[in-house]
């Protein structure tokens, strides 16, 4: 008789933790991590190129001392992806890792804006390459990032609704963490980055 109650009690959590919507807010949930592990790769395979675009750059304008050392500064501000892995749970963290990611998309920026002044820098085959891969990589995080505000929104929805209210509350789940008001158009606008020579037109 006891074992026939401990079955119906395990029966009965099953039934109500199902009608809870678990899985569906355990499926969210590993949707955000795997969104925002997307992000810290686009945004780690951005700060990989940008040693060698430096290298390139000082080539053709070695007097750019400051440009140079903005970069650097800020690059090493962002430290390891490891910083920024649990950002979706803190906002703390996550507000401190978009304003390091700011700021080196300044530097950068400041940085491509020199290419201007250089014809023969815009020439260059290396740089011309790296440009087309930074490209690439800023419309990937762009698309990471979109893709992560849609996984954080569903997973927020899910744990504020009935029934998944009940269950949040219960097993302690909260909300995570989004991308700031004030950047939010950056995350579904992927940034033009075009510095290279024209590319020819195939006929």
């Amino acid at each position: 008789m006891i074992r026939f109650f401990q079955w119906l009690t395990v029966c009965a959590s099953v039934l109500f933790l199902s009608g809870c919507g678990y899985n569906d807010i355990q499926a969210s949930d590993e949707a955000v991590d795997a969104q925002w592990s997307e992000v810290l790769n686009q945004y780690q395979r951005r700060a990989d190129l940008i040693p060698s675009l430096v290298a390139t750059v000082k080539g053709y304008a070695s007097h750019e001392e400051s440009v140079f050392k903005d970069i650097a500064d800020a690059r090493a501000r962002i430290g390891s992806v490891s910083q920024g892995q649990h950002a979706p749970e803190n906002a703390q963290d996550m507000q401190a890792y978009q304003r390091s990611q700011q700021e080196l998309s300044s530097a950068l920026s400041r940085l491509l804006v020199i290419s201007e002044r250089y014809p023969e820098l815009k020439a260059d085959t290396m740089f011309t390459n790296l440009m087309v891969q930074l490209e690439g990589t800023e419309n990937r995080i762009a698309v990471a990032r979109h893709r992560y505000v849609l996984a954080v929104q569903e997973y927020n929805l899910q744990i504020r609704q009935f029934p998944g209210v009940i269950l949040a509350r219960i097993m302690g789940y909260e909300r995570k963490q989004n991308f700031q008001p004030n950047d939010m158009a950056k995350v579904t606008t992927a940034p033009t980055v075009d510095f290279s020579t024209p590319r020819p037109v195939q006929q």
